[in-house]
């Protein structure tokens, strides 16, 4: 999700990558769930969330977007977020004893917290949300650990192209009508969310050629 805001008044100014060293670890968030609380919309998830879910839950997304997804416009596309409960305006993953109970695949988002991510030069660098956590007596740990993904390499790979594509996706959209923006819309929903993966088999393959598909319409839509 995009942010218009000043980096010094939510960062301490500096720029990370997964192999340095941030004090943001919170004793496995012990007694505190407070960040998967009053989150609103602002749970994106992205294919390689959903693929994670659907596998760990061994679900499909249709059955999740009854009740513990939702559909949300994020800067002109259609995305999937997690749904806070109306009574406890709480996660609707976060268990009765404050755990998450989805947390061996969790959402990136939630992976990240209280980092965030900063795009820039073709690539993107990790920063701290110096004012989102307030757990305290936090201690170092290096940035991979914390992620806690299988080939971090191939992950970032990823998170930067899905960046790119909607960043694309909203240029084209920027400059269709009504109708066209519906049909593109429901089109990348259908191809990254709506359309099981495989989960028996590795997710970046599946990833990347439906990527190329949209890429490929991108190309047609924008030289229309």
């Amino acid at each position: 999700m995009l942010r218009d805001v000043n980096m010094s008044d939510i960062s301490n100014g500096k720029r990370y990558s997964k192999e340095d060293l941030v004090r943001i670890s919170c004793n496995d968030c012990k007694d505190c769930s407070a960040c998967c609380k009053d989150m609103g919309t602002s749970i994106v998830l992205d294919p390689y969330d959903v693929y994670q879910l659907t596998k760990g839950i061994e679900g499909d997304m249709e059955a999740l977007l009854q009740g513990k997804l939702e559909l949300n416009v994020v800067e002109g596309v259609i995305l999937p977020n997690i749904v806070m409960e109306k009574k406890t305006n709480a996660c609707g993953f976060l268990s009765e004893t404050g755990r998450c109970s989805i947390h061996d695949f969790r959402p990136g988002f939630c992976r990240l917290f209280p980092l965030g991510r900063i795009y820039e030069g073709g690539g993107f660098s990790y920063f701290h949300q110096v004012k989102e956590c307030p757990y305290p007596n936090k201690s170092k740990i290096k940035i991979k650990k914390w992620l806690d993904i299988p080939e971090l390499g191939q992950y970032e790979k990823f998170v930067l192209s899905w960046h790119d594509l909607l960043r694309d996706i909203r240029t084209l959209l920027k400059d269709s009508g009504e109708e066209e923006q519906k049909s593109f819309n429901m089109a990348v929903l259908e191809m990254f969310f709506i359309k099981p993966y495989d989960t028996n088999q590795p997710f970046y393959p599946q990833y990347y050629q439906r990527h190329q598909l949209i890429r490929n319409a991108i190309s047609i839509g924008l030289e229309g």
